[in-house]
């Protein structure tokens, strides 16, 4: 993932990773989440059970952060994205374009009907969310540690 500008580089690192870690606060603290994301822009996707502790403090303080990284042990290496915004729930045909989106990516969420019994039932129940970001960094070791560079969110 090297060349490009620095949206071009951040885009393509959205497109190639999977697993946000969504932290939310709540009435009994702080919490963190992993969660599959699909990203359209600068927006986030994810699906979630309503009742989750993550998405009850949702409903209470919209405001998140998010990371996405790297898994690995060399510090050089480290490479993601830090991210904070406005979280909120969708519907109607929103929810229904992101489904699609997200379903390009997670071939199993499109194609539910196929998915074992346990997936099926599972996404019967979840709701569908997007972080609107509002500010975005990009973390790049590789360059020099502790290299980070702010993205334009406008």
């Amino acid at each position: 993932m090297s060349g490009g500008t620095l949206r071009q580089r951040v885009q393509a690192y959205l497109r190639e990773h999977h697993v946000m870690t969504l932290a939310t606060s709540g009435d009994e603290g702080p919490w963190a989440a992993a969660v599959f994301y699909v990203h359209e822009g600068n927006a986030l996707y994810f699906l979630s059970a309503p009742t989750s502790r993550h998405c009850r403090n949702l409903a209470k303080n919209p405001r998140v952060s998010a990371t996405i990284q790297e898994d690995t042990s060399d510090w050089k290496a480290i490479k993601g994205i830090q991210m904070e915004g406005i979280a909120s729930r969708l519907s109607g045909d929103q929810e229904e374009r992101i489904r699609r989106l997200y379903g390009a990516k997670f071939p199993l969420v499109a194609e539910s009907a196929d998915a074992p019994a346990a997936i099926s039932e599972a996404l019967a129940k979840v709701s569908w969310y997007k972080v609107a970001a509002e500010r975005t960094y990009f973390i790049d070791n590789s360059i020099a540690f502790g290299h980070r560079d702010e993205v334009d969110t406008g």
